[in-house]
């Protein structure tokens, strides 16, 4: 893989273009994006964990005819408005967060699928807003990734696992090769045939999958990396070869990492001049033909034409 660095204002990027890394201010860059681009976006956001954080809220336009109407005919402002008398702290995060799932609704492709990752704190908030945002029916599932690592509470059951909503922009027309993600083992393997044990079993929405071990040759280092396999599996399952996959809370670069693994192509961004750092050299690999641009100022970034 050749990297190359500061592409000129003059360069737009297209689907027919260099694989992207971009030090950037995440919602700026993305809304230079053409419409209907990436089959896949995945983002793992900043988890609102301190509850006391306020976020610069960033307003939105939407017209009264364009609102979208989400369970019971209830408006998506009046979902935010109720959202707002519960919990104060969650709307200043949601300031934040809805404008760029506003742009992640735009880039996907007709037949695109969102996953959006988050914690316990924040997802139950996040489907009701969701689903008035993309329609309820477009919710496809709520993925639990179980682990066991961190703290052991002594007050309450340990939280040991993470939250991952899975909205299609279409339901009647999505991406789904479900059959083809790697498999697990049976959890009873003398309930079943040597047969399906020497296969493995498909996944349900309950992933068991070990985070990134600090020994690992996967391990880069950046604070909340995921491991691949659990985001090789979304892509896998909601892609095709060839498909552009876009995640804009990049970090270590992960989504990158496994969509080269299946033969897919990616736009990273990053405003944390240490995660493109990480993803530079996590995603440098001479032995590859395919070529990465690496813009580290938003002026210079590619602009579609």
């Amino acid at each position: 893989m050749t990297l190359s660095e500061n592409v000129t204002s003059q360069t737009a990027w297209t689907p027919e273009g260099d694989d992207l890394i971009v030090e950037a201010d995440n919602l700026d860059f993305i809304r230079t994006l053409p419409d209907e681009s990436f089959r896949v976006i995945y983002i793992d956001p900043p988890f609102n964990t301190g509850r006391t954080q306020r976020l610069q809220s960033l307003k939105t336009s939407r017209s009264a005819t364009g609102s979208r109407v989400g369970f019971k005919g209830q408006t998506y402002d009046t979902v935010k408005g109720t959202l707002h008398s519960y919990d104060d702290a969650f709307t200043d995060y949601w300031a934040f967060l809805e404008p760029r799932l506003l742009e992640a609704w735009r880039l996907l492709t007709p037949d695109g699928t969102l996953y959006l990752h988050l914690d316990y704190r924040e997802v139950h908030y996040a489907k009701v807003v969701l689903d008035a945002m993309f329609g309820r029916e477009s919710f496809l599932n709520e993925i639990i990734w179980a682990y066991d690592y961190g703290a052991r509470s002594k007050t309450k059951w340990p939280t040991k696992h993470d939250n991952v909503l899975v909205y299609v922009k279409d339901p009647e027309n999505y991406v789904w090769n479900g059959q083809d993600v790697d498999r697990e083992p049976y959890m009873a393997p003398g309930l079943v045939t040597p047969e399906k044990v020497a296969l493995g079993k498909l996944p349900t929405d309950v992933w068991w999958h070990t985070i990134v071990p600090p020994a690992s040759k996967e391990r880069t280092g950046y604070a909340t990396q995921k491991p691949v396999g659990i985001i090789r599996r979304m892509i896998q399952a909601s892609s095709s070869e060839g498909d552009w996959i876009l995640d804009f809370f990049a970090g270590s670069g992960t989504t990158g990492a496994a969509a080269r693994q299946l033969g897919r192509r990616f736009v990273l961004v990053d405003s944390n001049p240490e995660a493109i750092a990480v993803m530079q050299r996590r995603l440098d690999d001479g032995a590859l033909d395919s070529q990465v641009t690496i813009v580290h100022n938003p002026e210079s970034a590619p602009r579609p034409s």
